[in-house]
């Protein structure tokens, strides 16, 4: 309870770290101007693109920020946050302009920690998957379900693929714009910021439809180190780690550590958290971080100050486990080369140039990269440390050069035998 009493107060005293964005809601016109502005303004450093557009035609935007921004750099990670998914749930997007402002401002301003982060990562951010939704969403609707949906009226973290059963509402175009967007960017680490409560949901958030009862644990292959990135987030948020949001619509509700498996707490079909996992091998928590979901605007301080720590801690945390480049023996860098970790039914892949990245926690991991075309190679790799990733190369040799020279043995023999023939004739001719 200090610590809350210590956020509001500071909260009241609050002026931003580096910049002056105003704490009001910023409607679909201000949000793309600001994002212009602060495009304009730092260049060297930040990429505005659009991934798509809703039902209604709103582009949406994403802020790319790194030395560069505006193209991907072989061993470096890539990170995104997601945040208004549902269009009510307001928070994540107001804390993610602030994010915005804070990288460009911070780096603008010399400040280490930024600049050594946007030099080693590229992160994507953006605010606002459904625009479209937050506009018929309205200020002080803390339960309502006005504006969660799209245009179309689809929920739009119900309309992936799933794991386990055929997602029959046809494919929005936000969604198909978000499943691109992940196709095309090689992403590691990912987060999704709801509103309704205050935790941590990391996968499974899907059953098998047979398993029952519904709420219960669904473990990934990852599960230990899923857990330990959302207590990332967890612990270095304001509150979320007591574990108790005191949300008015479930007033005695408890998270250990401010954390929860997915599929724990309720199920999910078709939700996006599931399909940056299983699809496209990308880590993915789902941050809840609000109890009221469109409160008033005067609240904001609060709740920049109780999620800023935690939004910059979990983008460190894209550097732990194991990186490098799949090489072949030239030093060409080899694409969809496939990283298993152990015995895990999962597995990822190297990206065009060759390069790759395994989150792991501390410990050690037998590592087994393959392709084909060459032979698969294994290395036992130790693990120190959960703050540093640790460099591994593989250089994979080509199945075909063992044949080749095989061959090559055979014909030279071959031909030493023709000739001794030959002398041995002319020898008695």
């Amino acid at each position: 309870m200090m610590r809350v009493l210590v956020l509001i107060i500071t909260s009241m005293l609050i002026s931003h770290g580096f910049a002056a964005i105003n704490f009001t809601y910023h409607h679909y016109p201000e949000m793309i101007s600001l994002m212009r502005q602060m495009n304009n303004k730092y260049p060297a450093i930040t990429h505005l693109y659009s991934i798509g557009k809703s039902v209604q035609g709103r582009d949406l935007m994403v802020m790319a920020i790194g030395e560069p921004a505006n193209r991907h750099t072989p061993g470096r990670p890539e990170f995104k946050y997601v945040g208004n998914m549902h269009g009510n749930e307001v928070i994540g997007r107001e804390v993610l302009i602030h994010l915005i402002d804070h990288l460009v401002e911070g780096y603008g301003s010399n400040n280490a920690e930024i600049r050594n982060l946007l030099k080693t990562t590229r992160i994507h951010i953006m605010p606002s998957m459904n625009p479209d939704g937050f506009e018929a969403s309205y200020e002080g609707n803390c339960t309502g379900l006005i504006g969660r949906a799209n245009a179309n009226g689809v929920d739009l973290n119900r309309n992936f693929p799933d794991r386990f059963v055929e997602i029959n509402t046809p494919m929005q175009p936000e969604t198909q714009a978000v499943i691109t967007w992940i196709r095309q960017e090689a992403f590691v680490l990912s987060a999704n910021l709801h509103g309704g409560t205050v935790v941590a949901n990391y996968p499974y958030d899907s059953l098998a439809p047979a398993v029952r009862p519904r709420n219960t644990y669904s473990k990934a292959p990852d599960d230990n180190d899923l857990i330990y990135l959302s207590k990332v987030y967890s612990n270095n948020h304001g509150y979320m780690h007591i574990g108790r949001p005191n949300c008015s619509s479930n007033p005695t509700r408890y998270f250990k550590d401010g954390i929860t498996n997915g599929a724990a707490w309720y199920s999910v079909e078709g939700g996006m958290q599931d399909y940056n996992y299983v699809d496209a091998e990308c880590f993915e928590i789902t941050m809840e971080i609000s109890c009221c979901k469109y409160p008033t605007a005067d609240q904001l301080p609060f709740f920049w100050n109780a999620n800023k720590n935690a939004l910059m801690a979990y983008i460190k945390a894209i550097h732990m486990g194991i990186k490098g480049f799949i090489l072949d023996k030239s030093g060409a860098g080899i694409a969809n080369a496939t990283i298993q970790v152990d015995d895990r039914n999962y597995t990822v892949s190297s990206s065009i140039a060759g390069d790759y990245w395994r989150l792991l926690i501390q410990g050690t991991y037998t590592i087994t990269v393959s392709s084909p075309g060459y032979i698969t190679a294994v290395r036992t790799i130790t693990v120190p440390s959960n703050t540093q990733a640790v460099q591994v190369n593989f250089t994979l040799q080509s199945t075909t050069t063992g044949s080749i020279g095989f061959a090559a043995n055979l014909y030279v023999n071959w031909a030493l035998l023709i000739l001794v023939n030959v002398i041995f004739m002319l020898a008695f001719y």
